[in-house]
């Protein structure tokens, strides 16, 4: 559904990231959640360096999107969020109580389990590849990715989803593996690349991406282009 400017429901967003950023930003989560949960919100954008002034800094403490605001109710970490929203509105959570704890139970999975190493992989081929210490770490790096890629495999087997139906942990399984979509890792797991592709086909996937790519409409901080062409630069060496 629409973004709708008179919802009861906030959060926040960047209004420009580059281009290798979005369709990732953790916004995304949140927007997919409320568009599984057929909830109305609406978006407050930040351009670069608002998410670290005292405003935000008072919803958000480590300055980082998004937020969710609703009533006297505000919180940050999408994880929290999409549990929220799986627990406020019907749609992301089981109705009997062992599926709710099996949701949770996979949700903290994706952000402790499976996101710190391939977090630990952008990290050694963006923000740090012109260390020294980057080439070295990156095959370790994708040994850790592959041995939880096998796991998680392993465990979903043929089955749809990692619990009876769509649920939210499901939801961040899906948002975490498709950081390194395309990397050649997911795809060395075909049911892996298969249940990606489930989800991120439903329509409510398919709204929130829309949104949050059609929300990217400012302007990169001054000194980006340099920045930019000394990261390919490094990528390059790297490879």
């Amino acid at each position: 559904m629409p973004v709708d400017p008179e919802a009861a429901i906030t959060i926040t967003a960047y209004d420009w990231v580059p281009d290798f950023a979005q369709g990732q930003v953790r916004d995304l989560r949140v927007r997919w959640a409320l568009e599984e949960t057929g909830q109305n919100y609406a978006v407050r954008y930040l351009s670069q360096g608002q998410q670290k002034e005292a405003a935000h800094r008072a919803l958000q403490p480590f300055g980082q999107v998004p937020t969710y605001e609703e009533g006297d109710l505000a919180l940050f970490e999408s994880g929290a969020i999409v549990w929220h929203i799986a627990e406020r509105f019907p749609g992301l959570r089981p109705t009997e109580p062992a599926g709710q704890s099996l949701s949770l139970e996979w949700l903290f999975a994706a952000l402790n389990t499976l996101e710190p190493p391939i977090m630990d992989r952008a990290q050694m081929t963006i923000f740090e590849v012109a260390e020294p210490w980057a080439r070295p770490r990156l095959p370790r790096i994708d040994e850790r990715i592959n041995e939880r890629l096998q796991e998680a495999s392993d465990r979903l087997g043929t089955a749809e989803w990692f619990g009876a139906s769509f649920c939210a942990g499901d939801l961040m399984m899906v948002s975490v593996l498709r950081i390194i979509e395309g990397e050649g890792l997911v795809e060395a797991f075909p049911n892996l690349a298969d249940y990606v592709a489930r989800a991120t086909g439903r329509p409510a996937f398919q709204q929130a991406l829309s949104d949050q790519i059609a929300g990217f409409t400012g302007n990169p901080p001054p000194g980006f282009d340099e920045w930019m062409a000394e990261l390919k630069r490094k990528q390059g060496e790297l490879a």
